[in-house]
């Protein structure tokens, strides 16, 4: 009697079925959607996934960043060097554009221009005209994230109501939506940090240098760590460290925050991950901190 080779699946095959089911589901669905790629670590899980989901072809959809113009240079290299070898088209839209059109007016020179995507991002989607974005965003990240559908509605204004989102039972997604409306698609919403970081090691996928342990000047400020750049100068009375540290999580410099870590390899990074009792955001977003620039605050008007 023959019998079938068969092999156990791991939490990560079961993870990455299910994440290629909504890439696919969101391409048979949307007439033209646009995957957001910063080159952060959960958008090169994204992108590798869906390589997985539509290769020997060209992917089906081009790689959209909204560029604070406020980036950690290593991860804008790293972002045109993927796409590249990718041969995937890279369309990349600035919040300095928008601040030019005068859609987005600073209070002052220094504030962060992090939550100000929402306006280049909305933007971008009508001058496309993008019915989906698909983004990196995990349940896990912070607590308005855990409100979020795996295909997210968006109205005709880029807004998001947590209380008026579609059902999604058995695995039965809805990606339709009118002209003008969008969806944010979410195909790695129910992985962890740690999630991310095992598939990292299962495929060898390359990321940005700043996400391994490297030295640092730091200013300590309200339990987080604030760099020092060009950017973001130490202020007269700050003390400066130079220390080591890694980064979680990246996104514009005004706003992300490293933490101090010896963790210099992937392997050294899970034992960290597997043991944290911080959230990702929660540990180095400075601007997740106040109530006026709330995650939930942003997401209702358009943020990703």
């Amino acid at each position: 009697m023959n019998r079938l080779n068969t092999r156990t699946l791991t939490h990560l095959d079961w993870l990455e079925a299910d994440a290629i089911h909504i890439l696919r589901e969101v391409v048979g669905q949307c007439a033209n959607p646009a995957l957001l790629f910063s080159g952060g670590k959960d958008s090169v899980c994204l992108l590798r996934l869906a390589e997985k989901a539509f290769r020997p072809g060209p992917l089906p959809f081009p790689l959209l960043h909204i560029d604070t113009g406020h980036n950690y240079p290593e991860v804008i290299d790293f972002r045109d060097r993927r796409a590249a070898e990718l041969d995937a088209r890279l369309v990349v839209r600035s919040v300095e554009d928008s601040m030019a059109r005068g859609s987005v007016v600073l209070k002052h020179p220094s504030e962060s221009r992090n939550k100000h995507q929402s306006v280049t991002l909305l933007e971008a989607i009508e001058e496309f005209g993008f019915d989906a974005c698909i983004g990196g965003a995990r349940r896990d990240e912070e607590k308005s994230r855990a409100k979020e559908r795996i295909m997210s509605f968006r109205d005709a204004f880029g807004g998001w109501d947590p209380k008026n989102q579609r059902p999604e039972l058995w695995s039965l997604y809805n990606a339709r939506v009118h002209q003008g409306e969008n969806i944010r698609a979410f195909p790695i919403s129910d992985w962890t940090e740690l999630d991310v970081w095992q598939y990292i090691q299962r495929e060898g996928l390359a990321l940005p240098p700043i996400y391994f342990a490297h030295p640092r000047p730091v200013v300590r400020t309200k339990g987080l760590l604030r760099p020092v750049t060009p950017l973001t100068p130490a202020l007269a009375d700050d003390q400066v460290e130079e220390i080591r540290v890694r980064f979680r999580t990246v996104g514009d410099i005004t706003c992300t925050a490293p933490v101090e870590s010896e963790a210099d390899s992937i392997d050294a990074i899970l034992a960290e991950t597997a043991v944290t009792t911080l959230s990702e955001r929660g540990a180095t977003r400075m601007d997740d901190q106040t109530s006026e620039s709330s995650m939930e605050e942003r997401k209702r008007a358009g943020y990703f």
